[in-house]
């Protein structure tokens, strides 16, 4: 439980919020007084270019937020989680009073800086002047229990359920990306893309699924359209043709995934099928040689090929990690079902931690990893620099995926997952806007990669004593990751994904056009109607 989804986002918003709040109060003793440059309202006075009263309320709506995210995921995803890891009653006592335990903390760390002088001018006045408790709520700290939520805080809560879907947005809009890098393809990729279509029709990715209804989301000319095999050859340049091929297939398995999911899951609102499919799943990456299942669809099928090419070569605890980052990558697609289950536009936090996961990109990482061996200590790639550098470069490319695909995503297929329409969202502004926003932390991103590349990786390598092959490792590794961000973006340019005629043409999508106008048809089939009937109301008022 300890390092389950759920209690993990109970921390960090717990966290976020304890920090948030500090930075409000401190704002004027830090910046002003001891002229500090670590606060969380003068980052986004800066970032924002915008008055410091306009950056507190920002910080202060993010600070809602988070709270709001803890209160979403203890009501609607702790119960569950209990039950499916089949807790007794006294065990699930006990994590509902640790998820009680940090609602406390939280109260009262609101309590000490509404009433402590170390921040408020006049010592605390403002506490000393609030309304009695109410009966039963006096005594040490209990004044906490008579906040009442403001307005804006309100507003905030219902407002991203309240997304219309399929709006007409036009052809995305895609800022000038100034890379600095130069993309470099590997000589082998006219063979791989033949060589991925034939594996992806082995799978069995290329045709209906027997007995499951709209399953067939590819074809041959589709598949070819991705052109996946452009991607791999991108982010791994050097790759041997075995290295591209098994690339290549982890992108088409992961992207085929990708698309499958909300076909056959999210239209019917199945987030118990999705979640059995993916306990399944878990039995085709034995780590001891166990024996897996005969798979029944092209989603095990691929992933037993994958497994056994991957993970065979790898000592056990290398199999592990790989493990993980696939584990994380399926069951982020779980968290986007029930997003998409509640119409529900995700937390900005939480859509930037989550879409790691989703965007597949610790395990395409991994993928980069198995040719350093144990050349380099374990330790090193968790150290801070390393993990900062490799977010920073996992961060810039899934947001400018979410610049390409937006007009696939809200206009075609009624997501809510898209970095720019978060964005949109939480700050109330247009589509226009909203791009610019995500730019500007994009080049946030990358300015932050290349601080990592320059002053932190000379410190690491100093402070570990890390020998000349290890250094040489390192640094090739951020070559890679490097071509990585190339080879994504050059992707996004060149493939037929997300292009607007594409999409017209339903050569683009997953599911065509003729689905996002008119909703599936036969028996059972109204409620998928549901989402844009409740829009209607909106659009009209608006």
């Amino acid at each position: 439980m300890a390092h389950s989804r759920a209690l993990g986002v109970l921390r960090d918003a717990f966290s976020d919020a304890v920090h948030l709040r500090n930075d409000l109060f401190s704002y004027q003793r830090e910046v002003e007084d001891e002229k500090e440059n670590s606060n969380g309202v003068l980052v986004l006075e800066h970032f924002l270019g915008c008055t410091t009263q306009e950056a507190a309320e920002a910080v202060n709506d993010l600070l809602t937020s988070r709270l709001q995210q803890f209160e979403n995921t203890a009501l609607t995803e702790v119960g569950p989680l209990c039950a499916e890891k089949g807790l007794s009653p006294a065990e699930t006592a006990a994590v509902l009073a640790y998820a009680k335990g940090l609602q406390d903390w939280q109260s009262g760390g609101h309590e000490w800086h509404m009433r402590s002088s170390r921040y408020m001018n006049g010592g605390g006045a403002a506490a000393r002047a609030a309304a009695p408790a109410a009966p039963g709520e006096s005594g040490w700290g209990m004044a906490a229990a008579t906040i009442h939520f403001t307005a804006r805080a309100e507003a905030a809560r219902p407002r991203r359920h309240t997304h219309v879907p399929y709006q007409h947005v036009g052809p995305s809009i895609v800022p000038d990306l100034d890379f600095p890098y130069a993309l470099q393809l590997s000589p082998h990729l006219p063979g791989a893309r033949e060589r991925n279509i034939a594996w992806a029709r082995r799978m069995a990715m290329l045709e209906p699924v027997p007995g499951r209804p709209a399953s067939q989301i590819w074809d041959e000319r589709r598949a070819r359209n991705f052109d996946l095999p452009l991607c791999s050859a991108g982010l791994h340049p050097e790759a041997t043709p075995e290295e591209l091929d098994l690339s290549s297939n982890w992108l088409t398995w992961g992207t085929y995934g990708d698309d499958l999911y909300p076909v056959i899951y999210g239209r019917t609102r199945d987030l118990a099928g999705a979640h059995a499919a993916n306990e399944r799943l878990r039995l085709f990456m034995p780590l001891d040689g166990e024996p897996a299942p005969e798979p029944s669809d092209p989603m095990e099928r691929g992933l037993a090929d994958l497994w056994e090419r991957t993970a065979g070569p790898m000592d056990e605890a290398s199999r592990r990690t790989f493990r993980k980052a696939v584990e994380d990558m399926i069951a982020s697609w779980e968290w986007e079902l029930a997003n998409q289950a509640l119409h529900r536009i995700p937390d900005p936090v939480d859509y930037i931690e989550m879409r790691r996961f989703t965007f597949g990109a610790d395990m395409t990482m991994r993928l980069c990893r198995l040719s350093h061996g144990d050349r380099v200590p374990d330790e090193i790639y968790r150290s801070g620099p390393i993990r900062s550098l490799e977010n920073s470069a996992v961060d810039y490319a899934m947001l400018l995926n979410d610049f390409f695909s937006y007009q696939k995503e809200i206009e075609y297929e009624g997501e809510v997952h898209n970095a720019v329409l978060v964005v949109q969202n939480f700050f109330g502004v247009d589509y226009p806007t909203g791009v610019d926003m995500v730019h500007e932390l994009m080049k946030g991103r990358m300015e932050q990669f290349q601080h990592v590349i320059k002053v932190e990786l000379p410190i690491l390598y100093d402070d570990f004593a890390l020998n000349a092959e290890a250094r040489d490792v390192l640094d090739g590794y951020v070559r890679e990751l490097q071509d990585w961000m190339a080879g994504i973006l050059n992707w996004h340019r060149e493939c037929v994904r997300y292009r607007d005629e594409d999409l017209r043409g339903g050569t683009g999508g997953t599911s065509g056009a003729t689905w996002q106008l008119s909703g599936p048809t036969g028996v059972g089939t109204s409620a998928a109607q549901i989402v844009t009937l409740l829009g209607r109301p909106a659009a009209a008022h608006a």
